[in-house]
């Protein structure tokens, strides 16, 4: 039966590690998982099996005692294999390091995914446009926060959707030019061709009409659309 790993089989690997770095190396110090000294530097390395809060919390704690902090996790820890990115971008936000340890049958490899630095991210310039462009034009609070797009789903993207689906219920065939210029509407030909909802179907060339969908599920979002309006 193979031997269920436990958090103290993860020590022996980064302690060889640290002496090949010239570090003395000793466990369980004042709840130090591994305490290692070189001059006057001091490391310290808390270890887990999975990497969650607890973990972050006592990292974080063992500030108190040094300004380099190593968490240590196994590879196969499943957050890691599944989140890596975002779990590097956690770990250096927090300034702290981050050890893979990968236990094999006959070696163990240690790995230094990152090691504690001052962090600070940079803004995403496009997305951060995306989201005041979101933000600005949609019409009311349309949804409350924590709830998932499909229960409510009024972005600013669908509320001018139905504006043209709107149109197309008094103007039952139409050209997204003519439509951009009854209600001011510059996307209206690529909402039509885009179909996103498949509200709209296609006649001819250029010329739009609602589709058996988008005539069932008008009512209901225009129903929404105005509620949001009134408050």
């Amino acid at each position: 039966m193979k031997k269920k790993l436990q958090e103290s089989d993860l020590y022996t690997p980064i302690k060889s590690y640290l002496e090949q770095l010239d570090y003395q190396v000793k466990g369980e110090i004042k709840d130090c998982d591994i305490v290692a000294i070189k001059g006057s530097k001091v490391v310290i390395v808390e270890l887990k099996l999975s990497l969650n809060i607890t973990l972050l919390l006592q990292a974080v704690d063992r500030f108190n005692l040094s300004d380099t902090v190593y968490i240590a996790v196994p590879k196969q820890c499943g957050i890691y294999k599944k989140q890596s990115k975002q779990v590097k971008k956690l770990i250096k936000r927090l300034g702290i390091g981050l050890i893979i340890v990968d236990i094999q049958a006959s070696q163990q490899y240690v790995e230094v995914i990152c090691d504690p630095q001052e962090y600070t991210p940079r803004q995403n310039k496009r997305k951060q446009a995306g989201l005041l462009k979101e933000f600005d034009q949609r019409i009311g609070d349309t949804q409350k926060g924590g709830s998932t797009r499909s229960k409510a789903g009024l972005t600013a993207y669908r509320q001018r959707c139905i504006r043209v689906a709107e149109y197309l219920l008094t103007h039952p065939q139409a050209k997204g030019s003519e439509i951009n210029k009854a209600i001011t509407e510059p996307q209206a030909t690529s909402f039509l061709s885009g179909n996103y909802y498949a509200w709209f179907e296609k006649v001819e060339r250029g010329i739009y009409q609602l589709s058996e969908k988008g005539k069932s599920e008008l009512p209901e979002w225009l129903e929404k659309a105005q509620k949001i309006k009134a408050t």
